[in-house]
């Protein structure tokens, strides 16, 4: 359902929307209004302003018999233009694609809950932290070598005996000092050095408390401000939160509506896949609602694909965004290589492949 106002039809904008419509028609030959074989939306033109999306579903050239997924969780791409796609398929962990959407390889540790893969550059070299929330934090080479492993919550003294612990993401800061939020289990995030030693934690669980959490679902450093922050997923309270790196609460910014997975930095925006939506008159959380939002620099939400073009109040503060075009189910990543196009991996969605989003 869109909350957007309809707007008179004119000249200029039936040639906007006929130039929109005979680019995607250009990239996709196969796809024509009379070919009942393409997927629903594919080659649909989604997002608003100058982060406009083509949509492509058939993206990915893996064989579903050959190498099957779950659900796509997340997925980054390595300075050599790889993109590293992580699903909870035990079979194979680790799909590696090339941008057109060829399959170069699979590996995997094994991991039937593989759920938060970050990536990392220690020098010149790369590593991926890969989270599984039956309790697993791994630090691994590009070849799937284990390099590290973290000990869990209860071995490290940081959870009492029995306390749960499902962790959904980890990272690592410049310095070293490793993150991992504890997404389905007691909500804290836990930090340890370098070497994989225990620091401490902070977060928590609470309703209403800033610095606290419902679902610290993902974390990544932001590097955009002068001073690295981390950067927190309040998933079920539908907002960012920002630390220090050694844990103190800065500031926070609420995305009404839009349940939102991890947070991806890319250049100046920061992106995330949204998870579940709501549905007028209904703030709970629904399935299949799923879309993308982008912030600018300032954590302005400047563009939704598959979602509401956002809207603000007299403050600034962006109004409740609801997903408009059915595109994504529910979007659990959203990965933006070097040419600003991105991907869409998605959890609970018929074991798809995650889509492409050429920029237009």
């Amino acid at each position: 359902m869109s909350t957007s106002p309809t707007r008179p039809f004119s000249r200029r904008s039936f040639l906007v929307q006929s130039t929109a419509t005979a680019a995607a028609l250009t990239a996709f030959p196969h796809v024509r209004a009379a070919d009942k074989t393409a997927p629903e939306f594919h080659g649909a033109i989604i997002g608003h302003g100058t982060h406009r999306y083509r949509v492509d579903k058939l993206w990915s050239q893996a064989d579903a018999a050959k190498v099957p997924v779950n659900n796509c969780h997340e997925m980054v791409q390595v300075k050599d233009g790889r993109l590293f796609m992580l699903t909870d398929q035990a079979k194979n962990n680790m799909l590696i694609y090339d941008k057109k959407g060829a399959l170069l390889g699979t590996w995997t540790l094994n991991l039937g809950g593989a759920h938060g893969l970050s990536l990392v550059r220690e020098g010149d070299k790369e590593v991926l932290w890969i989270t599984d929330t039956k309790g697993r934090v791994l630090k691994a080479d590009l070849e799937g070598k284990i390099l590290l492993e973290l000990p869990t919550a209860e071995q490290c003294g940081a959870y009492p005996v029995g306390q749960k612990y499902a962790p959904t993401e980890a990272t690592a800061a410049p310095d070293g000092t490793i993150y991992v939020a504890d997404g389905y289990g007691s909500q804290f995030v836990l930090r340890f050095d370098a070497t994989g030693k225990f620091l401490d934690k902070f977060g928590g669980k609470s309703d209403l408390a800033p610095g606290k959490f419902l679902q610290a679902h993902g974390v990544a450093v932001d590097t955009r401000t002068p001073e690295p922050l981390l950067l927190c997923t309040e998933r079920m309270r539908n907002e960012f939160q920002w630390f220090t790196l050694d844990g103190k609460f800065v500031r926070s910014v609420y995305l009404p509506g839009a349940f939102i997975s991890r947070p991806v930095i890319s250049g100046d925006n920061l992106l995330a896949g949204v998870c579940f939506g709501m549905i007028p008159n209904d703030y709970r959380p629904k399935l299949n609602r799923g879309f993308v939002t982008i912030l600018d620099k300032d954590n302005r939400v400047i563009s939704n694909p598959g979602g509401s073009a956002p809207r603000f109040d007299e403050n600034g503060q962006v109004l409740l965004m609801m997903q408009e075009q059915a595109v994504i189910q529910h979007g659990h990543d959203v990965c933006a290589d070097d040419q600003g196009d991105l991907y869409v991996c998605q959890w609970n969605a018929n074991k798809v492949y995650p889509y492409k989003l050429h920029r237009v």
